[in-house]
């Protein structure tokens, strides 16, 4: 499950990636792959709800991670901005996900 949620946030990120690198479709040749890869990301979550994760593990797990991967990727690729605010922001966002995560896991927290 956790597995197939992975490869969805890596699909994800990298048809971000394509769709930055299409510079608003002006690139055609990003088209596909955008699309191709928003698709596929989708039906691997998809799948892995019905593997029986909760949804607002699987989303917000998914949101997180694809939100900071494609702030640093980039970075590196595209030299995009990513400042201290900006890193903090991002280091809230996956912390904010933790949280409501583990305060779901019996044992952890939970109520």
């Amino acid at each position: 499950m956790w597995l197939v949620l992975g490869a969805a946030i890596l699909i994800e990120v990298g048809a971000t990636l394509a769709l930055r690198a299409s510079q608003g479709f002006r690139k055609k040749q990003w088209i596909a792959p955008v699309l191709l890869g928003y698709a596929t990301s989708l039906y691997l979550l998809w799948i892995t709800l019905g593997l029986g994760m909760p949804v607002g593990v699987a989303y917000g797990v998914w949101t997180a991670c694809g939100v900071a991967l494609v702030a640093i990727v980039a970075r590196i690729i595209f030299n995009d901005p990513l400042t201290m605010k900006m890193g903090v922001g991002i280091t809230f966002i996956v912390a904010g996900v933790l949280a409501i995560e583990l305060a779901g896991v019996p044992g952890l927290g939970a109520r």
